[in-house]
């Protein structure tokens, strides 16, 4: 207990020895004045500064210029501008003050800490990006923070020299370290760089199908290239892969062969560009719908009642496919109806078929509406009125029930009995006699 005692008084002592040497050292006074100095200058200036330069470099609300843009992103980095000034007035101070005492520890301290106020601001007020603002919290700031105190240096020796074994290779804390944030910096710069190539494919004049197979083929450039880029810079050889890679080979081999046929499918589709987003088809399955998006495993079918199909790239492929709106070609349709045998039919192409045809969605090409005896039925004599329309009949345009109102209202104007089922009934020997109570 007695030596315990002793050491803490040492170590007291030493403290003591040394915060008085430094509290009458006049070179430790004249940095701290130099240091507060350099922080009120650089609040004055930045408060005098910042509302001319907002004013100036902000545009129009909606002005989207080049320009503008440059200014607006500009603009971002006025939260850094006190900090930074103080540190660069600091680091002035830092060199008058060893030119005169051949010391400068003070104001090194100052700006350093200046340095980290920069890095806070700008993790705290510039990133937007949750990715990018999580690893400013978790690593940025931190290491700031530990440099402004001066053991920087050491905490990277020591992350050095812990070695984390795996396997047959081994990795220091710090290449560990090194790796997670070039990936999660890689992963960033490839979205963004994918957002940026989709958002000019979409500009460009292609067919859908030739846009979604340019936007897939970038996607997949842009994040193998930030893979080997982030595996290259955290110091492992990609020959070290070779094992992984065999493996994956006989999973898919295996495993994984029905996702490979799809996803080869889905390329072979955007090609071929016989079924795209936007058209309505039907699959042998009876699976029928709006294809509202198409990935590398599966298309997705709205339906007309909002539900949401998924269907394999394959099916596409190995069973028959009914595309209504290939190309954006019309469609036709018909209706059919019936009439009495009281009726002249001679006059019912004249009265249903300018009914059907004044609808607004009916084409007059390829021909206008066309009205056809169908046959003679057991209540009444059937008709078909064939049309044409550019879309789809999917339970959103009822073309065929607006084109039954407009022949139930011609027939009704012109007169026209519809008929009804009627039978005849017989019964045999008569009706029975009515019996006296």
């Amino acid at each position: 207990m007695e030596n315990l005692l002793e050491t803490a008084l040492g170590y007291a002592t030493t403290a003591y020895e040394v915060a008085f040497a430094w509290l009458i050292d006049p070179a430790n006074w004249v940095q701290f004045a130099l240091l507060v100095g350099a922080y009120l200058l650089a609040v004055v200036i930045t408060r005098r500064l910042n509302p001319r330069i907002t004013k100036m470099l902000t545009p129009d609300a909606d002005s989207q210029t080049i320009l503008s843009k440059v200014r607006r992103f500009v603009l971002l980095f006025l939260p850094l501008a006190l900090p930074l000034l103080a540190f660069g007035l600091t680091a002035i101070g830092e060199q008058v003050t060893r030119s005169i005492f051949g010391s400068g520890e003070v104001i090194a301290f100052g700006k350093r800490v200046f340095l980290f106020l920069a890095v806070r601001a700008f993790v705290r007020d510039m990133l937007t990006d949750p990715l990018l603002k999580a690893l400013g919290k978790v690593v940025l700031v931190p290491l700031a923070a530990i440099y402004a105190l001066g053991f920087l240096d050491t905490l990277l020796a020591w992350l050095e020299t812990t070695v984390v074994p795996l396997g047959n290779m081994s990795f220091s804390l710090l290449g560990l370290l090194r790796f997670l944030v070039v990936a999660a910096v890689m992963f960033w710069l490839g979205r963004w760089s994918n957002d940026q190539s989709s958002a000019l494919i979409e500009k460009q004049e292609m067919r859908p199908a030739t846009r979604q197979l340019a936007a897939k083929a970038a996607e997949i450039a842009i994040f193998g290239i930030a893979f080997l880029v982030a595996m290259n810079i955290a110091g492992i050889p990609l020959t070290s892969l070779a094992v992984l890679t065999g493996a994956l080979g006989v999973g898919i081999g295996f495993g994984l062969q029905k996702i490979a046929s799809n996803f080869v499918s889905g390329v072979i589709l955007l090609l071929e560009g016989q079924a795209t987003v936007g058209d309505f088809v039907e699959l042998d399955g009876g699976e029928a719908g709006t294809i509202v998006k198409m990935t590398a495993r599966a298309a997705i079918l709205e339906t007309y009642d909002g539900k949401w199909i998924v269907v394999p790239n394959e099916d596409f492929i190995v069973t028959r496919v009914v595309n209504y709106s290939d190309s954006g070609s019309a469609n036709r349709y018909d209706v059919s109806f019936s009439v009495s045998y009281d009726t002249d039919i001679n006059r019912i192409p004249d009265i249903v078929g300018p009914a059907v045809q004044a609808l607004d969605f009916v084409l007059d090409d390829p021909e206008p509406a066309d009205v056809e005896l169908d046959g003679f039925g057991d209540s009444g004599i059937d008709f078909v009125v064939e049309f044409w329309v550019e879309g789809i009949d999917d339970g959103r345009n009822k073309y065929r029930s607006h084109v039954r109102f407009a022949i139930w209202n011609a027939l009704k104007d012109a007169g026209v009995e519809i008929p009804f089922p009627q039978r005849v009934v017989e019964i045999k020997g008569g009706l029975p006699a009515a019996t006296a109570e």
